[in-house]
């Protein structure tokens, strides 16, 4: 134990958890930001960490009823927030049918959404970390994903306009229970992660888990080599929208335009299948789950929903066909004169518009 004190002392050697900090420290500090938080081993440890380096922030806890301890961890959120002077804002939900896990990640952003729209929170954190980023990679090697799906789990990231931060993704699971171990810190075990029907945690259980505790430092290395190599070959997509009709200028690639739009979807709750990601390559205009018009020409990509069976007026239907609007998108441009102002000015002057 000796030399164990004296290796302290000189800062020699520290145990894992005592080396837990923060990314982006900088930006936490501009302003107040809003923790997505679920009382569980990661938001717990990412909330006792912001509070450490006074970060000002508040909290968002979302309960889905799943389990019988829903409504007891919804209650702690609200205990610990009050304990520390912080605001707790609570979304009661119930979900039913399948595909719950991107049901829920749609609620729960619609609800965050909101919460920085109206209180003007600079940044929403996440408290996502190193063996999420591992097991998400996996799972979307498995499906047959590109780069930019593998590393879903970004260090920042926008989604709908807001800025995500993800302040512990350099640090994996073992540090950070062993962060909460050491400073005795209460925090809440979803039973349900030791459920192996749920794909994420079989390869938790069975691959990332032993590969973290072998090769954790080069599995970090490799995760910034990605994120660099990626930024380099995709190019960002930003669609504008008038009501419901969304524009992007197409980038300079046929992978970026496929991931743009991918990402357009995601973000209003409907998920590409491998199928409508090979017809979108083929350019031109398509139907994408009987609900959108999807049409990429060759300098714009435009998004509506698909509204079949309108009776429209011979003077409109001559006008799209010298404008060479796809015949899937008039429809609803038919009955929406604002987004068919937009689209005359895009067909004629031919440059993106802005709107200030």
């Amino acid at each position: 134990m000796p030399a164990l004190a004296n290796l302290l002392k000189n800062g020699l050697w520290l145990p894992c958890w005592a080396m837990l900090k923060l990314e982006h420290l900088e930006r936490l500090q501009e302003g107040k930001v809003l923790l997505a938080f679920s009382g569980g081993v990661d938001s717990t440890t990412l909330f006792h960490l912001l509070l450490e380096n006074s970060i000002t922030f508040d909290i968002a806890h979302v309960n889905y009823h799943t389990r019988a301890s829903s409504d007891t961890e919804a209650r702690s959120a609200e205990d610990l927030a009050q304990q520390h002077g912080l605001h707790c804002y609570t979304h009661s939900c119930h979900l039913n049918g399948s595909n719950f896990e991107s049901k829920a990640r749609e609620e729960r952003y619609k609800f965050f959404g909101y919460l920085m729209n109206k209180y003007g929170y600079k940044y929403l954190l996440t408290a996502h970390q190193l063996n999420d980023r591992l097991e998400w990679l996996m799972m979307q090697f498995c499906r047959g994903s590109g780069l930019p799906e593998m590393l879903g789990i970004r260090s920042i990231d926008t989604r709908d306009g807001i800025t995500i931060l993800r302040p512990l993704l350099e640090h994996d699971r073992q540090s950070i229970e062993q962060y909460l171990s050491e400073h005795n810190i209460p925090h809440h075990i979803d039973e349900s992660n030791a459920d192996e029907r749920y794909t994420r945690n079989f390869f938790r259980h069975h691959y990332s888990a032993p590969m973290m505790r072998d090769y954790r430092d080069a599995i970090r290395r490799s995760f910034r080599y990605l994120e660099e190599d990626n930024e380099s070959l995709i190019e960002t997509i930003d669609f504008n929208s008038i009501e419901e009709f969304s524009y992007a200028t197409n980038p300079s690639n046929l992978r970026s335009l496929i991931y743009g739009i991918d990402k357009f979807f995601k973000s209003h709750g409907y998920l590409l299948s491998k199928h409508d990601k090979e017809i979108l390559k083929q350019g031109g205009q398509h139907i994408i789950g009987r609900r959108y018009a999807v049409s990429i020409d060759t300098k714009y990509t435009f998004i509506a929903p698909y509204e079949n069976d309108v009776i429209m007026d011979k003077g409109f239907r001559e006008e799209c066909r010298e404008l060479k609007i796809a015949s899937k998108l008039r429809g609803y441009l038919y009955g929406s004169p604002k987004a068919m102002r937009v689209m005359r000015q895009l067909k004629g002057v031919q440059v993106p518009l802005r709107f200030d």
